[in-house]
């Protein structure tokens, strides 16, 4: 039976970044890397971005080239999953039946999109934009003479997919079932711009519509929604969020749910093992300490490098500031803090001009910030979330006035 002094199960960010931050720490012990794609760790957010619109071949989406694994000696087992994990004895089942075992292991597995459960979900031409195969199959299709697709649902991602489609020439229609795109994580200020905008380049975006079943003999043909409306479709684009990949750690005994519970220490409840990244909850400094799942790359990849400072001796608690950023367009969105629990914004700017920033408060306190092609809004409004600013509304409201300007001195 082989094994290593270190195993990351997850070859995404965050698996990624924590073994190249155990070498940069000084760790000589052996690393393993388990991955269930065949393809050495790569960037994610590009796929359903500059990868997708063929802006990007696919070798520069590489996180590290693929020499750099062999060359620090991190052992890469691809094309694998871990489907068991025995925390009394150290040992992973891995997919292929073989075992191997840990002294310190990092679930870093992400998770695995969320499927619909409507009659016809099966039905060929039903995609997720997840992986590389995810997105060379719709390509595929696309290449072949897909045209009418219909992405469903109205978070980053279908929004994403919506924009590089309809520059590449499809007719898109965009389906939400809450009553505006970006509901769970934006105010409604961000959200009308986003709809004005794909309806602007001449996406069909529907909200507030539920979907009753996918049509189809063999492949897909049309969507039906509740109201009995059919939308012709010769391929479907599906991104309704994810379900974390954390099956094997709560079998295996850890605390958890909708994720693998973590400590402020990125420890799981089973001794040795730690969890980072899209399927760790934890509590969260930016959102008053609520238990959340932070799915982003920033998030994974700090905590990544936590845990590898923690393995090689240097244990500290993990407050990374939050931060993301999503691509429409010509609209650069970077998001500063977490607005959960928000109740009040305040806008500067003029969405019409296609660059304002939306602040979101609790009891007058800044806690986060959506900047839409507005650099120095973000840079300096994530100073006043790390600060805890409350500060003048009517100067908060001035665009002409720098955030800077309104830090305490």
């Amino acid at each position: 039976m082989s094994g290593a002094d270190v195993v990351i199960v997850g070859a995404g960010h965050g698996g990624a970044q924590c073994a190249i931050a155990l070498r940069q720490n000084g760790f000589e012990g052996t690393v393993t890397m388990i991955g269930r794609e065949s393809e050495p760790p790569y960037e994610r957010p590009p796929l359903s971005k500059e990868y997708f619109a063929r802006e990007k071949t696919f070798d520069r989406l590489y996180i590290r080239p693929p020499q750099f694994w062999e060359e620090k000696q991190i052992d890469l087992r691809l094309g694998l999953e871990v489907t068991k994990v025995d925390p009394a004895t150290k040992t992973l089942t891995l997919s292929d039946g073989t075992q191997f075992t840990y002294g310190k292991l990092v679930w870093a597995t992400g998770g695995d999109p969320r499927k619909l459960t409507c009659p016809g979900a099966n039905l060929s031409g039903v995609h997720a934009v997840r992986t590389r195969e995810d997105c060379d199959q719709l390509m595929g299709e696309i290449d072949g003479g897909v045209k009418n697709i219909v992405v469903i649902g109205g978070g980053y991602i279908g929004l994403e997919a919506a924009a590089v489609l309809t520059k590449l020439g499809c007719k898109v229609t965009l389906l939400e079932a809450l009553p505006r795109v970006l509901a769970r994580v934006a105010g409604p200020q961000l959200s009308a711009f986003y709809e004005k905008e794909h309806r602007d380049h001449g996406v069909d975006l529907r909200t507030g519509v539920a979907v009753e079943s996918l049509e189809g003999e063999g492949r897909v043909s049309g969507v039906k929604l509740a109201d009995g409306t059919v939308i012709p479709a010769d391929a479907v684009i599906v991104g309704i969020g994810i379900i974390a990949a954390v099956a094997p750690l709560i079998s295996a005994g850890a605390a958890g749910g909708a994720g693998v519970d973590i400590d402020e220490f990125c420890r799981t409840s089973l001794p040795d093992i730690y969890a980072i990244g899209d399927c760790a909850a934890f509590a969260c400094d930016y959102a008053e300490g609520t238990v959340m799942r932070v799915e982003s790359v920033q998030n994974a990849n700090d905590q990544g490098s936590c845990v590898a400072k923690a393995i090689c001796g240097d244990e500290q608690p993990y407050h990374a500031f939050p931060w993301f950023w999503s691509n429409q367009y010509d609209l650069r969105l970077q998001t500063a803090g977490l607005s959960v629990g928000y109740d009040q914004t305040v806008l500067r700017g003029n969405p019409a001009d296609r660059a304002f920033s939306v602040v979101y408060l609790k009891g007058g306190k800044v806690i986060a910030l959506d900047c839409v092609n507005m650099v120095k809004d973000y840079v300096q409004g994530r100073k006043l979330v790390e600060a805890g600013v409350h500060p003048d509304l009517a100067q908060l409201a001035d665009s002409g006035v720098a955030l800077k300007e309104l830090m305490p001195v």
